[in-house]
């Protein structure tokens, strides 16, 4: 059908002028065909619109088909979805655009993970540098018999777990107690 309407010269790749693009043109060209040549045009109107007619309802008896067997398959709105982002992925991730910007951000990943690994470095030895500073162990020492002073006879060295410990250990005994003492009034 598309082959014959080709073939009659109903299929055109030219423009068409829509309403009001080229008015006085249209209105002259009415003027000057003959009423057969109207008449003609009218009935190859009529059969146009019939043809887009038809094509319309194919066109729906097709989607109804489709429709149908897609229903029989499983398929459903979701599962389409998917199936056309997973398509889009695909497509974009297959471009050359995307290749050499995927590239171009993998380099530069690769020289920011560079970077941050020399600062980290170099943060590193200069703290080492502090620590070993004959200013810090001046420091570090006061601390310690700070520590020793107001701590009293308590063996230098315990973690904070130890503290905790006894911190749970201490609050423990206090709660036990205030029972005691409850039940015994």
């Amino acid at each position: 059908m598309l082959e014959e309407m080709a073939s009659e010269g109903l299929l055109r790749t030219d423009s068409i002028p829509e309403v009001g693009e080229d008015a006085a043109a249209t209105v002259g060209m009415a003027e000057t065909l003959s009423e057969e040549e109207q008449d003609e045009l009218r009935r190859e109107l009529a059969k146009v619109e019939e043809e887009i007619q038809t094509l319309s309802q194919v066109l729906a008896a097709k989607e109804k088909h489709l429709a149908e067997i897609k229903r029989k398959l499983g398929i459903n709105s979701l599962q389409e979805l998917k199936q056309n982002i997973t398509k889009s992925w695909q497509d974009v991730t297959s471009t050359a655009a995307y290749k050499r910007t995927s590239e171009t951000l993998s380099q530069a990943g690769q020289k920011a993970s560079a970077a941050f690994s020399t600062v980290g470095s170099v943060i590193t030895k200069k703290f080492e540098d502090v620590k070993n500073s004959p200013t810090f162990k001046s420091f570090e020492e006061k601390v310690e018999n700070l520590k020793s002073k107001v701590g009293g006879n308590k063996p230098a060295g315990g973690d904070f777990g130890e503290v905790l410990n006894s911190a749970a250990n201490a609050s423990a005994t206090e709660t036990i107690a205030e029972q005691t003492q409850e039940e015994t009034h």
